[in-house]
């Protein structure tokens, strides 16, 4: 028989989320399952009761009910502590945990027999986990937000003005931290038309701040700050202080501080001491983004904005409550690829394997036994030794299209026209007047021919025949020409040549037409 999925409201003070929402609803029962929501769930998130009906699910009026009959409970936070105690044996919950820094919630989940997986602690550098990765959408949604509540503590535009009244400078933003909530803040900031700078102990994310219209800001220090899972390392001390002197000064000169930096199972790391705060201008604003953890910066109070030095330090820590509708659609989603994972066959029945590396990284407690941390993930397979590539002659410069656009050699070309004026002497002594002519002005339209397309980029040959097909014209004007005179008798050579021309016509028609296709299909890429 298929699992019935719960999803209950969330008791966590503050937390306007839910676990899934309506179109997702529709996809898990597509997926075999039955689903029941607690009544009011979506409330807070804009989704009502009657909407989830709508879409198949089933309503329930109490979290007890709900946990009693629910098989797979889906939730955002982890459970109070009051639904603890609803947990039953062989049950399965997905949600936020964090592990190490919840251990007798852990021993407690596990004291009830349950199966729990935590999606915090999803193996982010598996490829295919990407679709599942909560801490990612949700980030994103943080970093958005963040931005959001700077720009409403802020008391001046973002961009710079110039309006009759007076000019307006644009606002300086520094980020600290570029991870994903960093780059989500980032791209907002500079969208709003703020110069943006920010920094990070992963040199590798310089490229990325610069794409998204930032400015990188390096430590003057040469450390790597790479740690596993693709987040941030303690930095040496050394590296810390000159750290410290580098946002020293840029608190100076920044009207805005978004701060972002967190290191997984440890306290946020303080960045900006309160000597910094203080040399801020009057009217500055910092949002701690880190301020569940502690904080970034040292005069951070969690869950509140504070005036300080006179510079408003935003310290929320429901940020991405704050838009619950997008961040609970996001995080569904999240949850329903996981649960694609969970049920691979599509009959509403839930297979854990501990042989899946995405699934054994989530599952933290595997029917009442704890099984967190995971073992180290395993090496990947050395490639097998290449065998050595035979040797390839050198192309030589200029043939084919790939070849290299330099031109070629004097010595080469030297002896290549003394080599076509022999030729062109040997033809000339005995050859017809009449074809002479000819003959020298085909030797001529292949030396310009030659000249013109040698020396062009090999990327550019594609337009370049496409427009240049435009040159078969004359092509077309020599069959006219053919064709015009009348021929008598039979089916003289004449004739043939005349039944040439025709289709020599018809082919050049076809070429012409088409390079000028392909030039237009060219150009409309390049085209807003």
């Amino acid at each position: 028989m298929s699992l019935m999925i719960g999803v209950p409201t969330e008791v966590f003070p503050g937390e306007k989320r839910v676990a899934t929402v309506p179109e997702v609803v529709e996809k898990l029962i597509k997926l075999g399952f039955r689903v029941e929501v607690q009544s009011g769930a979506g409330d807070a998130a804009n989704f009502s009761d009657e909407v989830y009906r709508a879409a198949g699910a089933q309503i329930i009026a109490t979290a007890a009910e709900l946990w009693a009959s629910a098989d797979l409970v889906l939730k955002v936070r982890g459970p109070g502590a009051d639904e603890v105690g609803l947990v039953r044996s062989g049950q399965i919950l997905i949600s936020f945990l964090w592990p190490a820094q919840n251990p007798e919630l852990m021993q407690q989940l596990a004291a009830r027999g349950a199966t729990v997986l935590a999606i915090d602690s999803l193996p982010r550098t598996l490829s295919r986990a990407q679709k599942m990765d909560a801490l990612t959408s949700q980030a994103g949604v943080a970093g958005y937000r963040a931005v959001i509540e700077a720009a409403n503590a802020f008391g001046r535009f973002f961009n710079g003005q110039i309006t009759a009244a007076g000019k307006v400078p644009p606002a300086k933003v520094f980020i600290a931290g570029a991870g994903v909530a960093g780059l989500a803040a980032i791209g907002t900031a500079a969208s709003l038309g703020a110069i943006v700078r920010a920094n990070d102990t992963r040199a590798e994310v310089a490229d990325q701040v610069v794409s998204l219209g930032g400015e990188f800001v390096k430590v003057d220090y040469e450390e790597e700050g790479s740690g596993g899972g693709g987040y941030a390392k303690v930095m040496s001390e050394g590296f810390q202080q000159a750290q410290r002197a580098m946002y020293a000064k840029q608190a100076k000169e920044a009207d805005i501080i978004v701060t972002t930096a967190l290191i997984p199972g440890k306290p946020a790391p303080k960045l900006i001491s309160a000597e910094m705060v203080a040399s801020m201008k009057p009217g500055s604003v910092i949002v701690d983004m880190a301020a569940e953890q502690g904080g970034n910066c040292e005069l951070t109070e969690p869950g509140q904005a504070v005036v300080k030095h006179g510079v408003t330090i935003v310290g929320y820590t429901d940020l991405v409550s704050r838009l619950a509708k997008q961040s609970s659609t996001l995080y569904a989603t999240n949850l329903f690829r996981l649960t694609e994972e969970l049920c691979k066959t599509k009959d509403g029945v839930v297979d854990v394997n501990m042989e899946d590396e995405a699934i054994r990284g989530l599952t933290v407690i595997k029917e009442g036994k704890i099984t967190w941390p995971p073992p180290a993930p395993k090496p990947a397979a050395a490639p097998p030794a290449a065998k050595p590539a035979a040797a390839v002659p050198a192309a030589k410069k200029g043939h084919g299209h790939g070849a290299a656009s330099e031109p070629m050699p004097g010595n080469k070309l030297a002896v290549m026209f003394g080599v076509a004026a022999a030729l062109f002497w040997f033809v000339g002594a005995f050859a017809p007047g009449a074809f002479l002519a000819h003959f020298t002005v085909f030797v001529l339209a292949c030396f310009v021919g030659y000249m013109v397309v040698w020396n062009v980029t090999p990327a550019l040959h594609t337009p370049l025949m496409s427009v240049t097909n435009a040159i078969s014209s004359i092509i077309a004007i020599g069959a006219l020409v053919q064709i015009a005179p009348p021929l008598a008798g039979g089916l003289p050579p004449g004739e043939w040549i005349r039944w040439l021309a025709v289709v020599g016509i018809v082919l050049t028609a076809v070429n012409m037409f088409g390079g000028f296709a392909v030039t237009q299909r060219m150009l409309a890429m390049f085209r807003k």
